[in-house]
């Protein structure tokens, strides 16, 4: 961290992960660029962050990634740090902070597909407990879109990298890549 010059703040492990995949399939080394990813354990953690490494801390360069249900706490932190005031989803995104819609695994899963998504859960030898899964009472009515995400959040950790190395590159979820690109 203390080559860092720039700090990336994402909610969890998961985030981490698919960030560094899709960095790799790029061609990219975060830490040799100076990037560090910071995983604040949940975007509850935001305010401390900033603290630490924004305008009245370390003053490094910022950027970040959180779920939907999120935004509006992290808007808060970021003009309660002095970043802005009354910022929208765009001024989110001059910040260098991206928003997912609702979530990264749901932004992973439109982007490839169910049938991709469903490739990948049987390469990881897991047909049977989808299956499973979906076969749930409380399951049975979802599509099969929101049965793969639902699947995913408990396995999260596991499939965020599975899923990026699946993707085109030209499918790539709006909100990673323009993080992506943004740092």
């Amino acid at each position: 961290m203390t080559d860092a010059t720039t700090v990336v703040l994402v909610e969890g492990i998961s985030d981490e992960r698919a960030l560094e995949a899709l960095a790799r399939r790029r061609g990219r080394d975060l830490a040799a660029e100076g990037v560090a990813i910071v995983r604040m354990g949940g975007a509850q953690g935001i305010g401390g962050c900033l603290e630490r490494y924004g305008p009245g801390g370390l003053d490094l360069r910022l950027a970040g990634l959180c779920d939907a249900g999120e935004e509006p706490y992290v808007r808060r932190a970021l003009e309660r740090a002095g970043l802005g005031s009354e910022l929208t989803r765009g001024d989110l995104e001059e910040l260098r902070f991206f928003v997912c819609d609702a979530d990264l695994e749901d932004e992973l899963t439109r982007s490839l597909g169910p049938g991709a998504v469903e490739r990948v859960i049987e390469a990881e030898g897991e047909t049977s407990s989808f299956r499973t899964f979906q076969k749930q009472p409380e399951k049975r009515n979802l599509t099969l879109e929101q049965q793969l995400r639902a699947f995913m959040w408990n396995r999260k950790i596991r499939y965020a990298t599975l899923l990026v190395e699946a993707l085109d590159l030209s499918r790539v979820p709006r909100p990673l890549d323009g993080l992506l690109a943004a740092i």
